[in-house]
């Protein structure tokens, strides 16, 4: 690993190497808990969960990044958090709970790891680039992008029962509201420009 990457602002190759790791780590266990449901570490009547071997390398490689700041030890100190998040991860549906391993709350809180680790790279990579394109974009833009997120967000409610269409549907009339706004907006720009550049040709 070059000098830069680990010197830098932001280090992507110890990110990576930490993401892996917990990704890794994250499905290993959940592979091994499906495979092996009945499998469990017993001592003394205590249930020894994973979740407190992840804590455990979590602790150690944040210990051992304030203690030893070696250039060479920062790839073992990320492999070993990422890790031990991962085995952490795993249970979060257990903590939230308070008994309920399959519970879905854990590939929830994947998704949004993942997703924040992605923003967050991206962000951080390419945050020059991401903002120039953002502001390039005019009002009528935004609006317009808004309108579309809002009705097709609606959708995935409309098709549901118990009522919760009725969420859906003025949702989708908000976004068609901003969309017929932005239309309306745009037509009015390019009608003023049409006049504008009529009037410098004569």
């Amino acid at each position: 690993m070059s000098r830069s990457l680990l010197t830098g602002p932001f280090r992507h190759g110890l990110t990576f190497i930490a993401t892996l790791a917990f990704m890794a780590s994250f499905f290993g266990a959940r592979l091994f808990a499906t495979l092996f449901p009945t499998t469990v570490v017993m001592q003394a009547g205590i249930h020894f969960h994973h979740f407190w071997y992840g804590l455990a390398l979590m602790s150690a490689a944040g210990w051992m990044g304030i203690a030893w700041r070696n250039e060479r030890l920062y790839r073992l100190y990320a492999l070993l958090y990422g890790l031990g998040a991962g085995l952490v991860g795993d249970e979060i549906g257990l903590f939230l709970t308070f008994g309920n391993y399959l519970s879905e709350l854990t590939y929830l809180f994947f998704i949004a790891a993942m997703s924040f680790v992605i923003i967050a790279t991206l962000l951080l990579r390419y945050r020059t680039q991401l903002v120039t394109e953002v502001l390039k974009l005019s009002r009528g833009e935004r609006v317009l992008m808004v309108g579309a997120y809002l009705i097709g967000f609606s959708v995935f409610f409309v098709f549901l029962s118990s009522g919760v269409y009725l969420i859906g549907i003025p949702l989708a009339l908000v976004g068609l509201s901003l969309i017929i706004y932005a239309y309306a907006r745009h037509r009015e720009a390019s009608g003023d420009k049409r006049v504008v550049d009529s009037q410098i040709e004569t």
